[in-house]
């Protein structure tokens, strides 16, 4: 029996109740390839515009605790995508996390191991939706639903969230595009989608100011063409304008989109050389971002973490007000989403103006600055990517950098891989500082999480080509 197989055993019985995509036996052509991620992505958005049945549209239209991180999340409020990737993203961080510090011990070389470590990951993907479910509709998110709508919601969000973690093993298997996880496309399609709708919604609001143009381009344009507006202040005011998008959010949100962009296609080749077939030459690619966008979704993670307990003590009837509550973080209701106003959460929060409170600031840049360094460097140990595991692959295909004596592959990957995932989990989180301080559309994490989607997903199809 497998090592693996005695610390999962208790899935067993539960793995052949859980979908599943069997791996295929050939490559999968790339016209398949294609036609099952643009089907992916459709199922996705449909599901994130289908309401839920049995929730009334006010109750889902009021204070949201998860308004901050929906965009990492590639969640839509009141709709079947409540819970996002949150589910699958958790179960298969957990995952890694037990198995890289051998608490769960996995061979990869066994397949009976590999089966059951990927049941385990999504019974465990299932069970967190179940938990995140139910605590949304008994802590009263949707208002008073009763038992049988209750019941209803619960099964809606856990059978979505089922969806979701079918078609990311979609991708795993091999049957999506190369470059792309459905977890990041699936986020990615909704950032862009937010985007877009932010820059073309034909939606009219009255804020006190007449009618005007959610999309941000149509109201400028409206403006520009009909001088409305007592002329050009009116075209000055729905540019600049505070209470909904305007064209300096939408150009900030293009400049991060261009940098993340520029930094993921920074890298420094590494020359390799076989020791067995002369004339065989490499490179191993070190990227600037070596971990990506990983270390500012990990941090996201633990905010989100944050945010849940500090609001769960802030409104308990035990605690709220006392100590550990204005430790964690003090709330209030702003409309939209519930506030934080003071405490850690309040500090771990993008200040809306730097000016307003250069200390939040200051706190904020700082936490955020040495949180996605250390996640980055903690992620390239986890991840199975680090100097000593990129020297053992390597080894295993018998390369080795030109010039070198043997065993010098780990000390260069030593100097190289620590120094770009520390310099590429800064430069993250100073373009994150910078898209939260200039409102970019969505937040920093989810506008760079897209972008080097698209980057990734763009080259793969040119290697196909």
């Amino acid at each position: 029996m497998a090592r693996g197989s005695v610390a999962l055993d208790v899935v067993r019985p539960l793995a052949s109740l859980v979908p599943a995509v069997r791996r295929p036996n050939r490559v999968v052509p790339f016209h398949r390839r294609a036609l099952y991620t643009g089907s992916s992505v459709a199922v996705f958005l449909v599901c994130s515009h289908l309401p839920l049945y049995g929730v009334r549209y006010a109750a889902a239209s009021g204070v949201d605790p998860l308004y901050y991180v929906r965009s990492i999340l590639a969640s839509n409020r009141g709709t079947l995508m409540e819970l996002g990737v949150g589910p699958v993203v958790t179960a298969g961080t957990l995952m890694q996390l037990l198995t890289a510090s051998n608490i769960v011990h996995v061979d990869p070389n066994v397949r009976a191991d590999r089966e059951l470590a990927d049941a385990a990951r999504r019974v465990l993907a299932l069970v967190i939706a179940l938990g995140e479910a139910a605590a949304s509709v008994l802590l009263g998110m949707y208002g008073p639903v009763g038992a049988l709508n209750g019941a209803l919601v619960v099964l809606q969000l856990v059978s979505a969230s089922a969806v979701v973690m079918f078609l990311d093993e979609l991708f795993d298997k091999g049957y999506g595009l190369r470059g792309a996880s459905a977890v990041s496309l699936f986020s990615a399609a909704n950032t862009c989608g937010k985007v877009f709708w932010h820059a073309f919604s034909p939606v009219t609001v009255n804020a006190g100011r007449g009618p005007e143009f959610e999309g941000a381009l149509l109201a400028v344009a409206y403006h520009a063409v009909s001088r409305a507006g007592r002329g050009a202040r009116g075209l000055v005011a729905a540019v600049l304008r505070g209470h909904l998008p305007n064209l300096v959010n939408l150009f900030a949100t293009g400049l991060v989109l261009l940098a993340a962009v520029y930094l993921e296609g920074i890298k420094m080749l590494l020359p390799l050389q076989s020791k067995d077939t002369r004339g065989r030459r490499g490179t191993f690619p070190v990227k600037l971002l070596y971990t990506s966008t990983m270390p500012v979704v990990l941090h996201s993670a633990a905010v989100t973490a944050l945010y849940l307990v500090s609001q769960l003590v802030h409104y308990s009837r035990l605690l709220g007000g006392g100590v550990l509550a204005r430790l964690l973080g003090v709330w209030e209701d702003a409309g939209h989403a519930a506030v934080p106003v003071g405490g850690l959460a309040y500090y771990v929060t993008a200040p809306a103006s730097v000016f307003a409170d250069p200390l939040h600031a200051l706190v904020y840049a700082a936490l955020l600055l040495a949180s996605c360094a250390f996640l980055s460097q903690a992620w390239v140990v986890a991840s199975g990517s680090s100097a000593r595991d990129v020297a053992k692959r390597l080894g295993e295909q018998r390369l080795v950098v030109p010039g070198r004596r043997d065993g010098a592959t780990y000390h260069v990957l030593s100097r190289c891989i620590p120094t770009a995932a520390a310099l590429g989990g800064l430069c993250v989180g100073a373009l994150t500082i910078f898209a939260d301080m200039t409102g970019v559309i969505g937040t920093g994490t989810g506008i760079m999480l897209a972008a080097t989607t698209v980057y990734n997903l763009v080259n793969s199809v040119e290697k196909e080509d």
